[in-house]
């Protein structure tokens, strides 16, 4: 019998946190979110929700030039953590909060350089008015003498302990991507004791280098060239990633896919690996906000074609051999 669904009768709304999305792509923290104008942008933009930039307590100018470069199968960067500071992003969202109420829900990344201004980052919001969901970045691969945190388990538990004693408010946390199941099993069972929103994998492979052979040097200014990997490249690590929390989080614990989504299949990968929403980097910063339109015609075109009216129909339903 001939599939009869057609893109008309695709839905692509998300629910997040009693919220009704129009759809589940956002931006990914670090793309079009450094300013007040790139955020009203992304804001007035197709995405159904969207992320400022990982704030810290005050402004920093990150880490030299050139330290974004694009490659043909993504990008490398090594950005260092630029920011306009936490109070420039709290203005932002609370005034926006205000005039419109009902626009969705509004994610605000922190990520501080130690366990402290985490806890003063945090506190604060808790203080606020802030009534949407807030990221803790614990995977920043570019800020040069500063390991990742979440590859240090009893720091990551100590940290979640210490801010959970405290903040009553939705949130989620930013994961680097792990490469061992063992990693996945041990990180799973310390996320599963604390009343998290939402995990958000992956941030950039860290510490990978491009070579440009003509000048017979690296790209990037930065750390000696070495920098966090995003885009196609990443994409097979993030669906392992992705996949593997699914499975293996509390189900009241939501996914965030982040990494590699560049078309309508990319996004649809994401999906049925269990993500609920899914983040665009790289391909964002390549293309501007008009690439919330095409993925989203490309994969109702996907779903249409299979006859998927909406994605909680094959969402995480990723089949074994």
């Amino acid at each position: 019998m001939a599939n009869s669904t057609t893109v008309t009768d695709v839905s692509l709304e998300t629910t997040f946190l009693g919220h009704k999305l129009s759809n589940p792509f956002m931006n990914a923290s670090g793309v079009h979110c450094m300013t007040t104008k790139e955020l009203d942008e992304m804001a007035n933009s197709n995405a159904g929700a969207f992320i400022t930039k990982s704030a810290t307590s005050i402004e920093r100018a990150g880490n030299p030039e050139p330290r974004y470069y694009s490659v043909p199968l993504g990008s490398i960067n090594s950005m260092g953590l630029p920011n306009k500071g936490i109070d420039y992003y709290l203005e932002y969202v609370l005034k926006r909060q205000e005039n419109f109420p009902n626009a969705g829900v509004i994610f605000f990344s922190v990520a501080g350089m130690s366990v402290d201004e985490n806890i003063k980052l945090l506190q604060k919001i808790q203080d606020s008015s802030f009534s949407g969901v807030t990221e803790l970045n614990l995977s920043c691969p570019n800020v040069p003498g500063k390991p990742q945190v979440a590859y240090d388990f009893e720091l990551t538990k100590e940290i979640l302990t210490k801010v959970f004693a405290f903040f009553k408010k939705p949130l989620g946390i930013k994961l680097p991507p792990f490469f061992d199941f063992a990693h996945f099993e041990i990180m799973s069972n310390i996320l599963n004791q604390f009343p998290l929103t939402y995990v958000n994998s992956i941030n950039s492979i860290g510490n990978g280098l491009y070579i440009d052979v003509e000048s017979e040097s690296v790209v990037i200014k930065p750390k000696n060239g070495f920098g966090g990997l995003g885009g196609e490249y990443v994409k097979p690590t993030a669906l392992a990633n992705v996949r593997a929390f699914y499975t293996r989080l509390n189900p009241n614990i939501k996914i965030i896919g982040t990494g590699g989504i560049r078309t309508g299949q990319d996004a649809f990968e994401h999906l049925l690996c269990g993500a609920t929403l899914l983040q665009i980097g790289t391909e964002l910063h390549k293309e501007g906000i008009s690439i919330f339109d095409r993925v989203e015609k490309e994969l109702k075109d996907i779903m249409a074609k299979k006859g998927y009216k909406s994605i909680d129909e094959f969402r995480g339903k990723l089949n074994s051999l």
